[in-house]
Order: C-alpha cells, then sequence, then structure tokens
C-alpha cells in the first residue's frame, strides 16, 4: 500500500435528520462536486447539550471526503442545505492513506 503524509485532503463529519435529509445533502456535495465521496451512516445516536438541556436525537451521520481547498466552498454549501440552526461541520486532515485514493479525491473535487 502505498501511503502518502499529506494536508491536502480532509475528512469532514457532519450529522443530520433522517428520513433522507442527510443522504440528500450528502448527494447534493458529491453532484456538485464539493466532496468526492459520501458515506451517511444510519442510526447514529446523539447526546448533546442544547438551550440548557441535555437532548437526544437520533441522527444520521455524513461522512465526506474533499480536498482542503474545497473544505470551504463544501461548508457554504452544506450550510445553505442543513435545516439545522447550527450544523456539525468538522473537518479533519487526513495524514496520509492510499496514494490511488488520494489521488481520486483530488481529480473528483472542483
Amino acid at each position: 500500500m502505498d501511503i502518502q503524509p499529506d494536508d491536502e485532503f480532509v475528512t469532514v463529519l457532519m450529522t443530520a435528520p433522517g428520513g433522507g435529509v442527510a443522504e440528500a445533502i450528502a448527494q447534493t456535495l458529491v453532484t456538485e462536486r464539493l466532496a468526492a465521496c459520501a458515506n451517511v451512516v444510519r442510526d447514529v445516536v446523539s447526546l448533546y447539550r442544547w438551550e440548557g438541556e441535555v437532548r437526544r436525537d437520533s441522527e444520521e451521520l455524513i461522512i465526506l471526503k474533499t480536498t482542503a481547498d474545497g473544505l470551504a466552498p463544501l461548508e457554504s454549501r452544506a450550510l445553505e442545505l442543513h435545516p439545522y440552526d447550527v450544523p456539525e461541520v468538522i473537518a479533519l486532515p487526513i495524514r496520509g492513506g492510499h496514494g490511488a485514493y488520494l489521488d481520486w479525491i483530488r481529480d473528483e473535487v472542483g
């Protein structure tokens, strides 16, 4: 396996409601070439503090792969599409990976 350390790529984590909302957001971001790939993980239980109380919700987790340069446009578009007042959009640097996969991300974004 060809492992390449690189800060050129990021993984973005975003939660969203179910019922097709998460998948619609993911589909749009990939279709518009803001992400190379999106995984939608269903049945995520989220516990969080909001407006002074601890809440529990069933959500879906969207895992997106994009480039560092593509992060700002992805975030901007995701915020337009997302129904939450304060959606989770967290970017984690990809510190290494299979070279051909990273090349594929680069080719698909933008």
